[in-house]
């Protein structure tokens, strides 16, 4: 094996991995930052909302590496809806970093055929579900062992399990199928192959194996595991907090700074790519 080709295939594919990481945290912020500009309904004493574009985690999971779309999607949430906008929680926010990672990883590591509607949207459900379970699990379990309030019925310690099935299934359907599998449904299809070359990559294929999945499902459980002593550290602990919060202090129209700075990120990362190929051509030709 020519061990200059391959260093060079070793970098080409760190430096892939690094840019489906920045794209994927750049997309996801983006639509998080303009799900901020959108109103939420009230009904009665229920308020609806889109807490995040599902669609755009499931495209990125499904199209590029599972892995590095996965962590660069959770990571984007913090860094531009929480950090860039003034309104970040400290050690409690990487909780729900770990649980938006899992959910988007296995959607990602599940789907088996890129070009079918219903296995798209098998995968999706599950890893939204997963999401769901685990972020109303957390918040139960920081109630039960009292780091954590909720506006419970009195006397009814059973309402805490009931509020929280509530919420989580309300997020399900409103970012996890009406805005998250029902568009990556008809948009993953028709953007599969056509994406991946301006990334340098080739098409993904297949899913994962059944030993791999396992392996997995144990690694999750630990991620998980670690994602509950952040929330309680959190609860417990005010580390980390940064809430100056600039919205309240410059407007809502400072989330377009926001926009703006999340498109450039996006705009740079192909502009980048398309130098890289216009060099690899050259040095083929």
């Amino acid at each position: 094996m020519n061990p200059t080709l391959s260093t060079r295939q070793v970098q080409q594919g760190q430096s892939q991995k690094l840019m489906i990481f920045v794209l994927s945290m750049a997309l996801f912020g983006l639509g998080d930052l303009v799900t901020e500009m959108i109103p939420d309904v009230a009904i009665g004493s229920i308020e609806l909302g889109i807490p995040y574009f599902g669609f755009i985690g499931l495209i990125l999971v499904m199209l590029l590496n599972p892995f590095y779309a996965a962590l660069g999607a959770s990571v984007g949430e913090v860094i531009f809806s929480d950090l860039l906008m003034g309104d970040f929680g400290g050690l409690g926010e990487i909780e729900g970093v770990l649980t938006l990672f899992i959910g988007l990883y296995i959607a990602g590591l599940m789907v088996k055929n890129l070009k079918s509607k219903a296995s798209i949207a098998a995968a999706g459900m599950v890893g939204v579900a997963v999401e769901q379970v685990l972020s109303g699990l957390a918040d139960c379990i920081k109630v039960w062992i009292g780091v954590s309030d909720i506006d419970a019925i009195k006397g009814l310690p059973e309402s805490i399990l009931v509020l929280e099935i509530i919420e989580c299934s309300m997020e399900f359907v409103v970012a996890g199928i009406i805005v998250g599998i029902i568009p990556a449904m008809y948009l993953i299809p028709r953007l599969h192959g056509k994406i991946e070359p301006l990334l340098g990559m080739k098409p993904r294929e297949g899913s994962i194996s059944k030993v791999a999945a396992g392996s997995f499902l144990a690694l999750a459980a630990g991620v998980f595991v670690v994602a509950m002593l952040f929330g309680v550290l959190g609860e417990v602990v005010d580390i980390g907090a940064w809430k100056p919060d600039f919205i309240d202090q410059f407007g809502d129209g400072f989330v377009w700074i926001g926009i703006v700075i999340a498109a450039v990120v996006v705009a740079i990362v192909f502009f980048i790519k398309s130098k890289s190929r216009n060099k690899e051509y050259t040095r083929a030709g």
